[in-house]
């Protein structure tokens, strides 16, 4: 396994395939799941990358970065933590007929608004325009995906994802009112669930995405999963109001009249 100090960064030209995920730096290293660099980034390449479970994440002008950590941040849709609060908020909005949950309405916008929204929040945005460009290539070949949360008519929140097979690979997420990614977050799960696509990846782990019910497992049971998953058909990403209340009968039953 290569680690930081005894080599430099591996270094991957267009021609070339990927690394296997297993060489990626391991966790005593200073870039723990560190893969490999490239210059080039495409739908392509993206493709690639996620079936074998590896994703791009770099900073403005850096390479093209690859990781692949170990353990690995997932959410099963069975340990999804439907909280009270977001729960009660989504069951209003589907009962007043204020909420609604669009898939793939607005790709691009949503990736744009996750980008402007991470740029607010921190010093710079790891969602670059090359990036924004392959995943909306990517999304015109089928494979990516947005989640969108609707109030009157109005986008107020969402999600990006990429699905391969019974796969699903999450990206980022941005709101502009409170509960509006979380929402779009539990249609996902809700669509996941009932579609037999059991779990999504989170990437890395952070103290929002484990409170929603995310954890870590191991690399190597991630992996399993992913290729078993990969050659699965994918189900069509369409969202229907129906899907909340046989997914969740504590919706069910706030949001059927009468």
């Amino acid at each position: 396994m290569t680690e930081p100090g005894e080599s430099p960064i591996p270094w991957v030209e267009p021609h070339q395939a990927l690394p296997a995920p297993q060489t990626a730096w391991g966790p005593a290293s200073l870039v723990p799941g560190l893969l490999v660099a490239s210059r080039d980034i495409g739908a392509e390449r993206l493709l690639e990358a996620y079936r074998m479970g590896v994703f791009p994440w770099y900073a403005e002008n850096q390479p093209v970065l690859w990781w692949y950590p170990s353990p690995r941040m997932v959410l099963r849709t069975n340990e999804f933590r439907f909280h009270r609060s977001l729960r009660k908020w989504v069951a209003h909005g589907l009962a007043s007929g204020d909420l609604s949950i669009r898939f793939d309405h607005d790709f691009e916008a949503v990736i744009q608004a996750c980008a402007t929204a991470r740029r607010r929040t921190q010093s710079s945005t790891w969602i670059m325009p090359e990036l924004i460009d392959a995943y909306v290539d990517l999304h015109r070949e089928g494979y990516a995906h947005s989640v969108e949360t609707w109030w009157q008519d109005q986008r107020i929140g969402g999600l990006y994802c990429v699905n391969v097979g019974r796969m699903v690979f999450g990206e980022s997420m941005y709101s502009t009112t409170p509960n509006a990614s979380k929402a779009a977050l539990a249609a996902l799960v809700a669509f996941c669930s009932l579609h037999g696509m059991g779990m999504i990846d989170c990437q890395q782990e952070t103290e929002h995405l484990a409170l929603m019910g995310a954890r870590p497992i191991p690399a190597g049971d991630f992996a399993a999963e992913v290729a078993s998953r990969i050659c699965e058909p994918a189900p069509p990403w369409t969202f229907v109001p129906e899907m909340w209340q046989s997914w969740d009968h504590r919706l069910a039953t706030k949001v059927q009249p009468g």
